[in-house]
C-alpha cells in the first residue's frame, strides 16, 4: 500500500474491529443479564471496563509507542484484544467476564492512542480535520455492525459465539496491519526526541481531551442504553438494536461531513458547538417521544458533525516532537470520562427505574462540551 489515504483506510478498518468488540456487551445486554444474573449497574460497569485501562495507560502508552515503535505496540495491543475476547467467549463466571474485558481493553488503549498519533503523523497540516473525521468514523461503523450482527448471533448461537467472533475479527486486523502498515517518510527524527507538551500547549491538550471525553461519553449513552430504552417499551432485542444502529449508520455520514465542513469553512468551532447543542436537544427528545425512529435519524445526522473538529484540536497545538506524549495525555482525559459515564448512567437509571435518565445525562455532557471550548480557545491561541 502507498499514499496517506491508503494508510488511513487500513487504520480505519483495523480500528473498526475495536469498536465492534467494545460494543459487544451493550449489543448483547439482555442476553448477558439473563445468563449471568446481573443488573443495569453491573452491565454499565462491564461496558466501561473496556476503556478503564486507559485511565492509567494512555499517557505511558504514548511513551511506549515512541520507545518501541507505533506499529509494534499496536500489534501487541491487537494481540491483547484477541486474547481478551477469547477469554470472554470461554468464561462461565462474571469475574472471568470482567477479567477478559480488562485484558481486551488494555490492548484497545494501546491501539487507540497510537493509531490517532499515526493519523496525525501522516496528515499534520494536510486536511487534518477531514482525516481525523474519517478515522474516528471507524467507531460508529464498528458499533453499528455490532448492533446488527451480534444480537442475531447471540440469540441463535449464544453469547460465547458472539464474543468469539469479536476475537476473530481482531485477529484479522492484526494480520492486516502487520502486512501493510508503514510509517510516514519523515517521522523518525521527530518521534525520537520524545518531548512532552508544556505550558499553554499542555493546557490546550488537557481541555481538548476533556471535550473529546464528554462528547464520546454522551454519544455512548445512545448505543450503550438505546437498546435497553426501547426494550422497556416492549421492543424485541433484535428490533431495538436495529433501531439504535440507525444512529450509527447516519453518524458514519455526518462525521466525515463535519470534518470536511470544518476544513472548508475555516470555522471548526462553529461546527463543533452547533453539532453538540443540536445533539443535546435530540437526545432529550428521543428519551421522551414515541417517534423514536425520527429522533434517531435526526440524531445520526447531527451528532457526528463535531467529531472531526474535536479530534483535530490537539493536533493543532502539538509539534511533531510532542505528538506521542500529547496524544497520550489527550486520551487519558477521554478515558476518564468514558469509563465513569456508563457506570454513573447505570446507577442513575437503576435508581430512577428507567434508562431514559441515561439520555438526559448524555445531553448534559454535550452542553458541558460547549462550555469547555470557551477556555480552550483562549489557551490554544496563546500556545500558537
Amino acid at each position: 500500500m502507498s499514499g496517506r489515504w491508503h494508510i488511513l483506510a487500513l487504520l480505519f478498518a483495523v480500528r473498526t474491529t475495536m469498536a465492534f468488540q467494545f460494543q459487544s456487551v451493550a449489543a448483547l445486554a439482555p442476553l448477558i443479564q439473563k445468563e449471568f444474573a446481573v443488573g443495569l449497574a453491573d452491565l454499565g460497569m462491564l461496558i466501561g471496563l473496556y476503556l478503564a485501562p486507559g485511565v492509567a495507560l494512555a499517557v505511558p502508552g504514548g511513551d511506549i509507542g515512541r520507545r518501541y515503535g507505533d506499529k509494534v505496540v499496536v500489534l501487541a495491543g491487537l494481540g491483547l484484544m484477541a486474547c481478551g475476547g477469547l477469554l470472554m467467549a470461554c468464561a462461565s463466571s462474571w469475574s472471568l467476564q470482567i477479567a477478559g474485558r480488562l485484558v481486551a481493553g488494555t490492548g484497545g488503549v494501546l491501539l487507540n492512542v497510537l493509531m490517532a498519533k499515526m493519523v496525525a503523523d501522516w496528515f499534520a497540516g494536510k486536511e487534518i480535520a477531514t482525516a481525523m473525521a474519517i478515522f474516528v468514523n471507524s467507531w460508529p461503523v464498528g458499533i453499528a455492525l455490532a448492533l446488527l450482527v451480534l444480537p442475531v448471533l447471540g440469540t441463535t448461537l449464544g453469547v460465547s459465539a458472539a464474543f468469539a467472533l469479536t476475537a476473530a475479527l481482531v485477529a484479522v486486523g492484526l494480520l492486516a496491519l502487520a502486512a501493510f502498515y508503514r510509517a510516514p517518510p519523515a517521522n523518525g527524527a521527530a518521534a525520537a526526541t520524545g518531548a512532552r507538551p508544556s505550558g499553554a500547549a499542555l493546557g490546550a491538550v488537557l481541555l481538548s481531551g476533556l471535550v473529546w471525553g464528554l462528547y464520546n461519553a454522551s454519544f455512548a449513552m445512545v448505543f450503550a442504553f438505546g437498546p435497553s430504552l426501547l426494550a422497556e417499551r416492549g421492543w424485541s432485542l433484535t428490533a431495538a438494536s436495529s433501531a439504535t444502529s440507525i444512529v450509527l449508520w447516519l453518524v458514519a455520514l455526518s462525521v466525515p461531513l463535519g470534518g470536511w465542513l470544518a476544513d472548508r469553512s475555516g470555522r471548526p468551532g462553529a461546527i463543533l458547538v452547533g453539532g453538540c447543542l443540536s445533539s443535546a436537544v435530540l437526545l432529550l427528545f428521543a428519551a421522551r417521544s414515541e417517534q423514536v425512529i425520527a429522533a434517531f435519524i435526526g440524531l445520526g445526522l447531527v451528532s457526528g458533525l463535531a467529531a472531526g473538529p474535536i479530534l483535530a484540536l490537539p493536533a493543532r497545538v502539538l509539534a511533531p516532537a510532542t505528538r506521542a506524549s500529547g496524544m497520550g495525555i489527550f486520551f487519558a482525559l477521554f478515558y476518564v470520562c468514558v469509563v465513569l459515564a456508563p457506570w454513573v448512567a447505570g446507577l442513575l437509571a437503576g435508581a430512577a427505574g428507567t434508562t431514559q435518565v441515561a439520555f438526559d445525562f448524555g445531553a448534559a455532557m454535550l452542553v458541558a462540551c460547549c462550555l469547555v471550548m470557551l477556555p480552550y480557545r483562549r489557551v490554544a491561541a496563546s500556545a500558537s
